[in-house]
Formats: C-alpha cells, sequence, structure tokens
C-alpha cells in the first residue's frame, strides 16, 4: 500500500469523525464475515493487516495454523450511512493474507484475482460484470408472508416495499454506489435493484455491500429481506443475470462490425467456453440445494445450454446491438443466483469464457425457440443438454472438472466440495411434509 493511500483514508477517518472501522471479508460459500476495530488501530491496520483466527470460518485453515491476516484494501473505505451519527463507522474490505504476508489461497478475493491476471496475460485488461440481483420482501425471517403482490413492473401503491427500495437506493448511492435500474420483478413481493456495470473486482465487492444494504433497510423497516432462490413453490425463484464483457486497451474485445451477430472470435470462444463447462461450474454460480428448485422449465429460469440473441429461455442471451454502442457488447448468462459466492462465481465464468478463447472452441448456432417447449425428444436430437437437476448431480460434475478445479485452487476446490457434499447429505436424509402428505395416507 501506498503512503498517498493509507494517507487519504486516515483523512476521510478524521474529516467524518470515524470512530469503529468495520473489516470485512468472506467465507468459501460468500458469507460475509466482519470485526471492528477502533480508530485508532487504523494507521496499524493499514501497514499490516489485523490478525484474526482463520479456524472458525467455514472453508479456511484448521486450527494447527489458524493465524490469519485481513489486510484492508485502501480503496474500498466508506463510511456505513446507517451508523449511528455520534459514532460514525466505516466499513474496509480485506484480502485475507497468511502471518507471512503471502496471499491466502482460501480467500475468494484471491481466487477472483488469480482469475483476472489469467485475462490479464491473454491480453484482457478488464472483465467487466453488471449482475442483476433479485430478492424477496418478507414480514419476517420465520416465514413467506410478502409484503406485496405486485407483478413485473408494476407500480404498487405507496406500501412498505416502495419506500424500501427508494431507501436501499439511497444508501447504495451514499456508498458511492450506481443503481441503474429498481423495479418489481414478477414474483409476489420480490424486487430487483440493478447495480451500473464494473471491473469484476470492483462489482464483486459492490454485490457484498448490495446485499449487506438490502437486509439492513429491511431490518430497520421491522420485515425480512432475502436472497434465497426459490423461497416461494408457485413463484419465480430469484435470479443473478450476469452481464459480461472483456476490454482490451480500453476496447471492447466483445464487438464485430462485420459478424452477423456482432460477436467478435474471441466473443464467440468465450460464449462457447461458458456454455461447455457450464453443468461443471453450476455448483458455483448455483451452490445451494434450494438452487436447483429455481432450475425448473416454466418459472423464467433457464435450464438448457445454448445461447440465443430474443430468446430468455436459453442460458446465455446476447443482447441485440444497437449502432453506436460498440461498448456495450456483450453476453448475459442467466442461471446464476444471488446465493452464490460472487467472487467464486465471477473467478469461474471468467476460467470457463478464457478456457474457450484459449483452446478454440466453436459457438454452436443460436437457438431462437422457445426451448421450453420443445418436446425432450427433440431437445436430444438437437444436442442441447441441461443443467443438473440437482445439488448432488453438480457435485458429480465438479468432481471431474479440471477446469474447477485449475480455477479454485487445490484448497479452496477441496473444500468447497466437502462442504457441499455435507450439504447434500444432510438434504437427503430430510422427511419432508410434501412426503409425509403423499405417501403415509397411502401406504
Amino acid at each position: 500500500m501506498d503512503a498517498a493511500d493509507k494517507q487519504k483514508v486516515l483523512q476521510q477517518a478524521q474529516e467524518n469523525n470515524v470512530q469503529f472501522i468495520r473489516l470485512w471479508f468472506t467465507d468459501v460459500l460468500g458469507t460475509l464475515k466482519s470485526f471492528a476495530i477502533t480508530v485508532e488501530e487504523l494507521e496499524d491496520a493499514l501497514d499490516g493487516g489485523m490478525g484474526f483466527d482463520g479456524s472458525s470460518i467455514t472453508g479456511y485453515q484448521d486450527i494447527e495454523e489458524s493465524d490469519m491476516i485481513a489486510m484492508p484494501d485502501p480503496s474500498t473505505f466508506q463510511v456505513i450511512p446507517w451508523s449511528p451519527q455520534d459514532a460514525p463507522t466505516a466499513r474496509m474490505i480485506c484480502d485475507v493474507r497468511t502471518p507471512d504476508g503471502d496471499p491466502y489461497v482460501g480467500d475468494p478475493r484471491h481466487v477472483l484475482r488469480r482469475a483476472l491476471e489469467r485475462a490479464n496475460e491473454m491480453g484482457f485488461d478488464k472483465f467487466y460484470c453488471g449482475p442483476e440481483l433479485e430478492f424477496f420482501y418478507f414480514k419476517d425471517w420465520k416465514g413467506t408472508e410478502p409484503l406485496d403482490y405486485g407483478g413485473y413492473f408494476d407500480l404498487t401503491t405507496l406500501d412498505a416495499a416502495t419506500a424500501l427500495r427508494r431507501e436501499t437506493v439511497q444508501s447504495l448511492q451514499q456508498l458511492g454506489i450506481k443503481v441503474e435500474y429498481s423495479h418489481h420483478e414478477v414474483g409476489i413481493s420480490q424486487h430487483e435493484i440493478d447495480l451500473r456495470f464494473d471491473d469484476a473486482m470492483t462489482m464483486a465487492d459492490k454485490v457484498m455491500t448490495y446485499k449487506t444494504v438490502v437486509k439492513e433497510v429491511a431490518t430497520r423497516h421491522g420485515v425480512y429481506a432475502t436472497f434465497m432462490p426459490k423461497p416461494l413453490r408457485d413463484q419465480n425463484g430469484s435470479g443473478m443475470h450476469t452481464h459480461q464483457s472483456l476490454f482490451s486497451g480500453g476496447k471492447n474485445a466483445f464487438f464485430d462490425a462485420d459478424n452477423e451477430y456482432y460477436l467478435s472470435n474471441e466473443a464467440q470462444a468465450f460464449i462457447a467456453g461458458q456454455l461447455r463447462h457450464a453443468r461443471e461450474i453450476s455448483i458455483i454460480f448455483a451452490q445451494h440445494v434450494n438452487s436447483y428448485k429455481r432450475l425448473v422449465p416454466g418459472y423464467e429460469a433457464p435450464v438448457y445450454i445454448a445461447w440465443s440473441r430474443r430468446n430468455r429461455s436459453a442460458l446465455v442471451r446476447v443482447p441485440l446491438y444497437h449502432p453506436g454502442q460498440e461498448r456495450a457488447t456483450r453476453m448475459e448468462l442467466r442461471c446464476p443466483d444471488p446465493s452464490a459466492n460472487i467472487y467464486l462465481c465471477f473467478a469461474a465464468l471468467l476460467h470457463a469464457g478464457l478456457e474457450g478463447i484459449e483452446k478454440g472452441y466453436e459457438l454452436p448456432e443460436p437457438m431462437e425457440r422457445n426451448l421450453y417447449h420443445l418436446t425432450a425428444e427433440e431437445r436430444e436430437k438437437m444436442g442441447i443438454q441441461s443443467l443438473p437437476a440437482d445439488l448432488g448431480e453438480a457435485i458429480k460434475e465438479a468432481e471431474n472438472s479440471e477446469l474447477l478445479h485449475k480455477a479454485l485452487g487445490e484448497h479452496t476446490y477441496t473444500r468447497l466440495l466437502q462442504l457441499k457434499r455435507e450439504e447434500f447429505e444432510d438434504y437427503r436424509v430430510q422427511v419432508t411434509p410434501y412426503e409425509l402428505e403423499k405417501y403415509l395416507p397411502v401406504l
């Protein structure tokens, strides 16, 4: 960290009368972890980081080698808008290091940084991402009683949800996060706030902040916000459509004026990479048992591995090109959900795309028909595969994936698989109300 960055943070803390700084980092599953230091400790933290016990963090170290260092990133210093006025609190996102000062291999931010280094080595200096995170508001965390019964883009009356959304957008803007859209989604009590695209690392940090802000504002209003992928059986689940593009020297590497789809060779190979590796990285973008309840035909979530321009039933959509909008040429992956660890998700997507470019994968023809309307036989004839049907199938795909092993590194790959096997095993032994209702009276 250079002296100017350090000085800027110390000055910002002084100007805002900051009393406490919350240091943020994430575990392997993407859960935000945090501890606070007083402003008196800030200079030391910026110089050498702050130690903590890594053995208690999901997916981190064993107890014998559990000492970790949280090293704050000066570019992420922000005063938290809802902190008490008499004792303002700031937050900084940290890189996790070993006691020797090396990057810790189990830190999701480090996993993403490694993916970005691979892109750099291949001549791409920016990987831009624009995720659209949907969520539900419920009366409380104990059940799924909705706040409103609005539908897609509905202008609901000035109910709690509208005020919540407005305050959430204001808090995000106070934290320096630009918002493009906010609107009611398809499901009852389901909402979406879209952030303006940014480079992958900055965007991943913003997503962690966004999820915290959404939940924090809801709690202050006495309600509950959830990013659970499928909380309501008869409503659409919550997705995280992810727009992506690669830039090289300030130019969009995805754009080609001479191609019929305005997609460069790199863009086509990148999309082909994500399609080819979709099944084996689904454990990352759909990481929970509940994620696969969302990925079923008929609820707007794509399950068929194909790409299209207009057709939202395909896994990848390429938004139509408008003249003069070369910078906006991008792909949209529609299968991730907002429960994903955003750092690992961006890293896996980038590696899959780069693999396509490196190995020259061919992009198949686009599928402009509604894939939900095809029979299983028709899809098989056309060679269209599906995403895994459940977490168990996703685990099997991940176990045989060289790409995922390379993307995550040995430590994170092993720990994540271990955690997911435990989650699926725990799920498999449950006896649900559905089973009791269906079988108990007749068997």
